[in-house]
């Protein structure tokens, strides 16, 4: 049910209308912020691996810098997201977090060994962190004037993996045309260069994204409600068991059912269904609620199976699935949030959701990645019984849960 009020005759007022169409153009315009974001640094990411194994990091290396930089990634936001709630600073924070991240893809170009490479890594990770829970936190204030937050979350996921499509199409073309990965790399200054302009310009525009909110519930309890715990718990097993696309990709290599030319095209197909998937079931979780989460949840533990025993074809649908798994883990998933907790605890319970989200998703990675040595059907029964498990906790609380 939309939070925007009208008249006595059911009418929406001019107010009411000027103050939607305030907020639907800043969803955009956060939406586009992310999709130069994504465009810069997954173009990056795409090609980190090599480079920096060009510059002289080990294998060892290359997965302790990435797996410490994600842990990072998500660890800090907890921090970020506690930083904002007590200052109530939400744009400093969040600026300064996309500034950190946005200069440290280009001046990738610049590193003159792996160790310096492996830094930037971190600190665009750190960057992200620092953004994100805060970020969130003001596009959650424009759900109840949107019609939902699965809306806007969905709405923003879907620019946010336009992006991660376009960033690395970019970066190939440019290593196809020039060969250098420095060039590479400094090509993504312009991407940063729009996503940093563009988010000064939001803060200017929109200095007070709290004003959107139509209601704010009077808060008396300085913890957060039993309900968000009981899902947080539930999240944390999709996570942990949600395989990192690196494995899937390093098993398509490893058994050569796919060619290596048709891996990163699998992943654009995923990145497209994600996109797509996170729109269209933002929309849905608006209008139905929770439940919703139980046949997706199913379906992205089904894209195990799929790509790790399946051929060509059946890996591909197993790809697409894993994409609209990915879509749901950043839409739907943390528009829940915002549900279940009062408006001045959206940071904190922001910070401590993906904090603990990242966290078992690392670790749940590690776990799979090092069962996959073992016997690869372990990974496969592993990656389905986890996020089969979180279905029962979601149908506990698909009823306790207010929609917008």
């Amino acid at each position: 049910m939309s939070g925007v009020s009208t008249d006595k005759t059911g009418t929406e007022t001019g107010a009411q209308a000027k103050t939607k169409r305030h907020a639907l153009r800043f969803v955009l315009l956060i939406g586009v912020v992310s999709l130069f974001a994504d465009a810069t640094y997954e173009g990056a990411r795409s090609i980190a691996g090599p480079y920096i194994a060009i510059l002289g990091a080990s294998a060892t290396l290359v997965g302790f810098i990435g797996g410490f930089g994600e842990l990072l990634g998500y660890g800090l936001r907890l921090v970020s997201g506690r930083l904002s709630e007590r200052t109530g600073k939400f744009w400093p924070v969040t600026l300064f977090g996309y500034v950190i991240q946005m200069a440290s893809v280009p001046l990738m170009a610049l590193a003159p060994n792996w160790q310096i490479f492996g830094l930037l890594i971190i600190t665009e990770r750190i960057g992200k962190a620092t953004r994100n829970p805060p970020r969130d936190v003001m596009l959650s204030h424009a759900g109840k004037q949107l019609g939902g937050f699965g809306w806007v979350f969905g709405t923003h996921e879907a620019l946010d993996q336009l992006g991660a499509l376009i960033g690395p199409l970019v970066v190939a073309a440019v290593l196809a045309s020039q060969g250098s990965y420095k060039i590479a790399f400094a090509t993504l200054l312009v991407p940063a260069v729009i996503c940093v302009s563009l988010i000064f310009t939001g803060r200017f525009l929109y200095p007070k994204p709290e004003e959107m909110e139509v209601s704010v519930p009077d808060v008396h309890s300085k913890g957060l409600p039993k309900i968000f715990w009981i899902y947080l718990s539930g999240a944390v097993l999709v996570a942990a068991g949600f395989a990192d696309f690196s494995l899937i990709a390093f098993h398509f290599q490893k058994t050569d059912h796919i060619p290596g030319m048709w891996v990163p095209i699998f992943y654009s197909v995923a990145m497209a269904v994600s996109g797509a998937g996170s729109l269209a079931f933002g929309r849905l979780f608006d209008r139905v609620g929770l439940w919703i989460l139980i046949p997706l949840t199913i379906i992205s533990a089904a894209s195990a199976p799929l790509v790790f025993f399946g051929g060509f074809w059946l890996a591909l649908i197993g790809s697409a699935l894993w994409g609209l798994g990915m879509g749901v883990h950043e839409s739907i998933i943390p528009a829940a949030v915002a549900t279940m907790v009062p408006q001045q605890r959206r940071p904190s319970a922001y910070g401590i959701f993906t904090a603990g989200y990242g966290i078992f998703w690392f670790l749940g990675s590690v776990a799979l990645g090092i069962l996959y040595d073992l016997w690869i059907p372990a990974v496969v029964i592993l990656s389905v019984t986890l996020q089969l498990v979180a279905i029962p906790i979601f149908l506990s609380l698909r009823r306790r849960v207010s929609q917008p």
